[in-house]
């Protein structure tokens, strides 16, 4: 090959979106997990939410290609940092991942072939360590195509879609973007949200990620209080019209 070859764009296949903050600690063991699955030409977009630690010096020392480390300015939240890193994503295949977690062997495969039939793809997750799992209940894949159902799940609380455990497709993108600028908290509902109403999400009986649980943790803990939990409800309404809206508009294009 010589100056004078042309080069040919190679495509990538995945991308791994990745939002930190604080997370120093043990972001070089969850993305040493992503990177054993990917291939020469997939990609991990890690967008640091402006950590006051050493988190982003941390994984700009990692010596691969493959990660693409953004330093925010000022600090926005997880759900702004998660659509920042997807609206920068080249994947055709876009997986959201924690900062703190394990992906089990196997993962990005088992969730390629979910996607090639399914827009999104929402996996269940074993605990790291002896940590006690959530009470919230497992996914199960004959749930699936009970749209209905997993709304209602949504709304009420019980449906375990977790973005850590979530990926989807490029053509999801006018579902999910942009996120709507009230939410600022659970962009995995609002995917799983986009994925029931457009009628194609895959559950994984499976588990793929060993989830670890910590004092720095993003996504809250514990019961919330009533007007949190009312407050949420309201929102999730608010976010299945939107997405019925997205469908509708999508359809006449």
């Amino acid at each position: 090959m010589n100056d004078l070859t042309p080069q040919v764009e190679r495509k990538t296949r995945v991308s791994v979106c990745m939002a930190t903050y604080k997370g120093e600690q043990f972001v070089v063991e969850q993305l040493e997990s992503i990177l054993a699955q990917l291939g020469a030409d997939d990609e991990v977009i890690v967008v640091d939410d402006a950590s006051p630690d050493r988190t982003a010096s941390v994984v700009a020392s990692i010596n691969d290609p493959r990660v693409r480390l953004v330093r925010a300015v000022d600090n926005k939240g997880y759900v702004r940092t998660f659509e920042h890193a997807v609206g920068l994503s080249r994947g055709d295949y876009i997986f959201l991942s924690d900062q703190d977690d394990v992906w089990i062997p196997g993962r990005v495969e088992e969730m390629l072939k979910a996607l090639s039939s399914h827009m999104v793809v929402a996996s269940n997750f074993d605990m790291h360590g002896s940590a006690p799992r959530p009470w919230i209940p497992r996914l199960r894949a004959s749930d699936s195509a009970r749209h209905l159902a997993n709304i209602f799940g949504i709304l009420v609380g019980y449906r375990a879609y977790y973005g850590c455990g979530m990926a989807f497709r490029r053509d999801a993108l006018a579902y999910f973007t942009p996120v709507p600028a009230y939410v600022p908290e659970s962009h995995d509902l609002w995917l799983a949200i986009c994925g029931n109403v457009a009628g194609s999400i895959a559950h994984l009986d499976e588990a793929t990620i060993y989830r670890r649980i910590h004092d720095e943790n993003q996504t809250p803990a514990g019961f919330r209080s009533l007007p949190k939990i009312i407050a949420a409800r309201v929102m999730m309404v608010r976010l299945i019209v939107e997405a019925l809206s997205r469908r509708r508009r999508l359809a006449k294009a």
